[in-house]
């Protein structure tokens, strides 16, 4: 029996490419090995079964950005419950029309962007790609976010209008932001700049308690109707 050899080398042996493209073309999650997709170019192979895909493209895999309908409860950024850990191969959204296949290496070292406090849900960026990580983190403060807070209690009079501008947070007074009402239990607030609690704390100075917070939008990235726990990925051409 011969001694097991490289996944990039069985695969020039088997299409006649070259070594750049074998790793490619394994890179991509072309190559299978028994059934199983690998995406390692150096797994060994021995007596395995190795095969290529008829539909194989030398595409260069280019760095995911995940979005995740975060449910109430996990931490964003850091804490001991990441919903980072929601996003599995088996949790995509089956109405992912992304385009993007579904690649293992998406789901290593995803940055989480854009802090959502741990008891609201609603929209979560992940992302692989620094051009995305520089958009959100240097440009944050000047991407509008869009909210759905459910509250109960009686607003003071003027409530909205201070809302919208007048109030205060941290010691400092908050710029405008515009805000409405939904329906006689939520509220939408289209804001910048956001800091966490501050959605809180602006609703308990116009005598409102906080029942839930979604956030549905990012920029000009929707939630949509994507179910909590799901996510799908930010196609090509698609911006914040």
């Amino acid at each position: 029996m011969s001694d097991p050899v490289r996944l990039a080398r069985r695969v020039i042996e088997l299409t006649q490419c070259s070594r750049t493209d074998a790793e490619q073309y394994i890179k991509g999650g072309w190559v299978s090995v028994d059934g199983q997709v690998v995406e390692d170019p150096a797994h060994k192979v021995g007596t395995e079964t190795v095969v290529v895909d008829p539909a194989a493209r030398l595409t260069v895999a280019e760095p995911a950005t995940i979005l995740l309908h975060k449910p109430a409860g996990h931490d964003t950024i850091s804490g001991p419950n990441p919903a980072a850990a929601l996003v599995q191969s088996d949790s995509r959204w089956s109405e992912d029309a992304s385009g993007v296949r579904l690649l293992q290496r998406h789901f290593h070292r995803l940055t989480p962007l854009m802090p959502l406090d741990a008891e609201a849900s609603g929209l979560m960026v992940l992302t692989q790609d620094g051009r995305v990580w520089r958009r959100l983190s240097e440009d944050r403060d000047d991407i509008e976010q869009e909210f759905i807070v459910e509250v109960d209690g009686d607003i003071a009079p003027y409530g909205l209008q201070r809302l919208s501008h007048g109030l205060g947070y941290s010691g400092r007074p908050l710029p405008p932001c515009k805000v409405s009402w939904q329906n006689e239990i939520r509220l939408r607030f289209a804001i910048k700049g956001v800091q966490g609690g501050q959605l809180r704390d602006m609703c308990a100075q116009v005598g409102l308690e906080v029942v839930a917070i979604r956030r549905i939008r990012i920029g000009k990235v929707p939630l949509a109707k994507m179910p909590v726990g799901a996510w799908r990925y930010l196609p090509v051409g698609e911006r914040f």
